[in-house]
């Protein structure tokens, strides 16, 4: 998309356009049909634009509660952050009563238009369409007034010595949407983030929550965000937005936190399982953190190396699914198909964590023939060390 589409998404007639077609069924079967319909009635590259704005935003619906309402184009929107996780994020900028924040990278603006509703803001993007875009996203929460657009590159841009705060958002993959895997990759690199450092001490950079943690900076709090059990990303923190802590794991909505304050003073030890298995949530594995959950839980591991835990008595915890424990026994795949039949069990659902085997071609290899409805959890993993799998009828 060009400035000159979007400047005409904007005008009165893009606007009928996009109302109009809103209100028509686009799916995967009627795609091709409605862009025929589009390009007969406006110029190309605008049926194109009218036609990818409400395709994105019917996708943004599950990250942006004004998805109806603004702009996208789709690389910028796959990386942005939910808005949920956003505001978390916004919430610490807010409590340092930062005023001035330069959100460097902005995008199409996923962070601003939260930052806004607390400071000023300033959108330093280099690309002119999202720039754009960022603006009118910031203006469809209410907060335009609160955003100002800067287009630079961040390479040659000198520090914005007035801003009291950063916000930087590095692109994590390439033109062609292949993942940058180390930080020194990113677009900017975070080398930039300690040049501006040594301008603006409070400082919050986003990164993959897959980051190599010998990466990590020892300067930092490191903050790993999961929402609704799904691991979304982490932050680094800087100068007073760093709170004493090395690792801290956020689970969304409810913002629960552990934090490494939590580790127990000494290793706590692996034992086979007990009569409950729980399932830490991503961001905990992540954060390096199951030891402290285990502590909370009065739970041990069940091998130094997997990151399941396994108790006498189910303890309620956002930080874990608790599953039943039925069996346990080493995996053989003959001995496990011999079980599950002698048991008449008709579907399984298959997690593992340690194994090198594949769930799909477990799934056929296991030949089911029970009722559908006489369903089973197989947890393949290492108990102290042996190839295991752990069988459960239900999660607590």
């Amino acid at each position: 998309m060009t400035l000159d589409d979007l400047a005409f998404l904007l005008s009165a007639e893009g606007q009928r356009w996009l109302a109009d077609v809103a209100k028509m069924e686009i799916t995967p079967q009627t795609h091709l049909q409605v862009a025929s319909w589009l390009r007969q009635k406006l110029p190309k590259t605008q049926a194109q634009a009218v036609l990818e704005t409400i395709v994105l935003r019917q996708h943004a619906t599950t990250k942006f509660s004004h998805a109806g309402d603004m702009y996208f184009v789709r690389a910028a929107l796959e990386q942005a952050s939910p808005e949920l996780v956003a505001q978390h994020r916004a919430r610490r900028f807010a409590a340092l009563g930062c005023t001035q924040i330069a959100d460097l990278g902005c995008g199409i603006g996923g962070d601003a238009l939260v930052l806004a509703a607390h400071a000023e803001v300033t959108g330093v993007e280099w690309d002119p369409v999202r720039l754009a875009m960022a603006q009118e996203n910031v203006r469809a929460y209410g907060f335009g007034s609160q955003f100002h657009p800067l287009q630079a590159d961040l390479l040659s841009l000198t520090p914005l010595t007035q801003m009291d705060a950063l916000f930087f958002d590095p692109a994590r993959r390439d033109e062609r949407g292949r993942r940058f895997f180390s930080l020194a990759d990113y677009q900017p690199p975070l080398s930039l983030v300690d040049e501006w450092r040594k301008v603006v001490a409070d400082t919050a950079v986003k990164i993959s929550p897959g980051v190599d943690y010998a990466e990590l900076p020892t300067d930092a709090e490191v903050e790993f965000i999961s929402l609704n059990g799904e691991m979304k990303e982490a932050v680094l923190w800087y100068g007073r937005f760093h709170s004493g802590v090395a690792r801290r794991a956020t689970l969304l909505p409810e913002a629960h936190t552990l934090t490494t304050a939590d580790l127990p003073t000494e290793p706590i030890p692996s034992i086979a399982p007990k009569a409950y298995l729980y399932e830490p949530d991503g961001a905990v594995i992540r954060a390096h953190l199951v030891q402290a959950l285990a502590a909370q839980l009065g739970a041990n591991q069940i091998d130094d190396e997997i990151a399941y835990l396994t108790g006498e008595t189910a303890v309620a915890t956002p930080f874990a699914r608790c599953f039943a424990v039925e069996d346990l026994f080493p995996f053989q795949l003959k001995n496990l198909r011999h079980y599950l039949r002698e048991r008449q069990v008709g579907s399984v659902t298959i997690k593992k964590r340690g194994s090198p085997l594949e769930p799909d071609k477990l799934q056929r290899q296991l030949r089911l023939s029970g009722p559908k409805e006489n369903h089973r959890i197989l947890f393949l993993t290492h108990v102290l060390g042996e190839p295991s799998v752990i069988v459960s009828g239900e999660e607590v």
